[in-house]
């Protein structure tokens, strides 16, 4: 019987191959399955916050190039490709520089008449049912304020969600009427006054430049806090929207 032992597997190299794996997996989620996305500004009021922390489903639409890290262009188009519903929260390409990321509620979809007319969403000449719901107060020290008016919208397919209307004579309360060209989405945020969408300058939204839809949030910050102070989690956490799907 011989007393000679196996030699050891490397420790450090196992260690480095689980390292390694493990980037491997999270390349592979966040391209194909989810991408993390954080909320930088309240045009999403009082829907998504400041401070939030979400996952968009990249698989909700299909793939385009902008759907890869990099944004190779590898193919045109989409692949694997399904249409949003109308009031989907979408995380897209700006059409305008699409080395930035937009994230608005989708209102029109290809061949729709959108306009707004005196604060009212009107889709195809019917006006979107419009109820008051309230007020709200946020707590980002740069917008909307104290005590803004929130108006309950349901669209014809039921989806209904909140948004805020903090005047009623903004730009953007009364508009042209604008018709959605084939594969193009109208975008629009739920904080009405304060959101730069298909209304202004971001214009229609190619299929091509979806990235996903939202979906879950995972954390939240409120306060201004950034998420490299972690001694001002606990007291600034918004425990209660930790892990809240997104309507």
């Amino acid at each position: 019987m011989s007393d000679k032992t196996e030699p050891k597997p490397n420790a450090l190299w196992e260690n480095i191959k689980v390292i390694i794996q493990a980037l491997l997996l999270a390349m592979i989620i966040r391209t194909v399955f989810f991408q993390p996305f954080t909320i930088p500004s309240g045009s999403m009021m009082p829907t998504l916050l400041v401070g939030d922390y979400l996952f968009v489903n990249k698989f909700s639409y299909g793939y385009s190039k902008y759907s890869l890290p990099f944004s190779p262009d590898l193919f045109s188009g989409r692949i694997l490709a399904s249409e949003p519903e109308r009031g989907d929260i979408v995380v897209f390409r700006l059409p305008s520089n699409t080395d930035i990321d937009y994230i608005k509620r989708v209102v029109g979809l290809p061949g729709d008449r959108v306009q707004m007319i005196n604060g009212v969403l009107n889709i195809n000449g019917q006006p979107v049912p419009k109820v008051e719901d309230g007020r709200f107060t946020s707590d980002y020290g740069m917008e909307p304020g104290d005590n803004i008016p929130v108006y309950r919208e349901t669209l014809d397919n039921d989806v209904a969600y909140d948004t805020l209307d903090q005047s009623p004579v903004s730009r953007g309360d009364n508009t042209r009427e604008f018709v959605v060209p084939a594969d193009h989405y109208f975008m629009m945020g739920d904080n009405r006054d304060n959101s730069l969408d298909s209304r202004f300058d971001v214009g229609f939204v190619p299929s091509e430049n979806l990235i996903g839809r939202a979906s879950v949030i995972f954390f939240s910050l409120g306060n201004d806090t950034s998420f490299r102070e972690i001694w001002k989690w606990p007291t600034n956490m918004r425990w209660d929207r930790l892990f809240k799907g997104v309507q």
